[in-house]
């Protein structure tokens, strides 16, 4: 099993960077004791549960807990079935009180105002943390998209197609709008199935609902057209620090015409080499009555 320890001062971004974790799979868990850690991975490697890859935020918040971490960290090291590698974050002193003003929030060490001397005995007492760390990231100059680079970097060598998701799901107007998405597609223009019988009770992935929604030149030329597109919009996001695209598109019942072309747009992006999740919504209301 994969488990990624992040630790390191408040203010630094470890928030941050446990979303980017969850974001590529990661099962995150933020301010566990560490002496929970082995008992959490022993349920977690079980058959039922089959968790491949696990991250935890430890640092000061946990009080006299926190004094195990250092025993935690060199008993995983031992283990054959884990690949530990620990996470520690670090920011200037100034930087962090900018962060601490700019949010108006206490700091955890002493509950009150985040002032230089108390970051500064933070750092002191994370000293031990911090020799035995495997990375050690300093996010004093870092903007959002510039922390992702570097966590892309660290871990993924920084291949986009390794941490990047393309959410791509269909839907029915008639059961409403994804709120959820960010980008949304009407193709109720395409040839609708619905009113051929043979076809009427089948859905997008069917092979003869493909081939009568495609037999139209403007399906082939549409999915094309969006692929070109979004690529673009992907790159645009990666920049931007984002660490996925919800991509929605919608027929009438979102069983045919979205499905087809949902499922035709998703293979566009695979062939990129991308990482790629799809999701019906309204396709199994196909044969209950509206």
């Amino acid at each position: 099993m994969e488990v990624v320890i992040i630790t390191g001062m408040s203010g630094a971004g470890r928030s941050r960077a446990a979303n980017w974790f969850e974001d590529q799979g990661y099962y995150c868990i933020d301010n566990m004791p560490p002496a929970l850690i082995n008992k959490f991975l022993d349920m977690a490697s079980s058959a039922e549960n089959n968790i491949a890859k696990a991250a935890f935020v430890a640092d000061l918040r946990s009080g006299n807990f926190f004094g195990e971490l250092i025993d935690v960290i060199d008993g995983l090291r031992c283990r054959e079935d884990i690949e530990l590698t620990v996470l520690y974050m670090e920011a200037a002193v100034s930087e962090i009180v900018k962060r601490y003003n700019e949010v108006r929030r206490n700091h955890p060490l002493t509950g009150g105002q985040a002032s230089a001397a108390v970051i500064e005995d933070e750092r002191e007492k994370l000293r031990g943390i911090r020799e035995i760390a495997d990375l050690v990231l300093d996010t004093s100059n870092l903007k959002l998209p510039e922390l992702v680079a570097e966590l892309d970097r660290m871990f993924f060598g920084g291949s986009v197609s390794s941490t990047f998701s393309v959410n791509i799901s269909s839907f029915g107007f008639k059961y409403g709008i994804p709120t959820e998405s960010d980008v949304m597609f009407d193709v109720r223009f395409l040839p609708n199935p619905f009113y051929v019988p043979s076809l009427k009770k089948l859905t997008g992935n069917n092979k003869k609902v493909r081939d009568y929604i495609f037999k139209s030149e403007l399906a082939g030329e549409f999915v094309n057209s969006v692929h070109t597109l979004l690529v673009s919009m992907v790159q645009g996001y990666v920049h931007e620090g984002k660490y996925h695209l919800n991509i929605a598109f919608g027929c009438t019942g979102g069983h045919h015409r979205s499905v087809a072309i949902a499922n035709a747009v998703a293979e566009e992006f695979k062939k990129d080499g991308m990482r790629v999740r799809i999701y019906h919504r309204d396709m199994a209301l196909q044969n209950k009555k509206s």
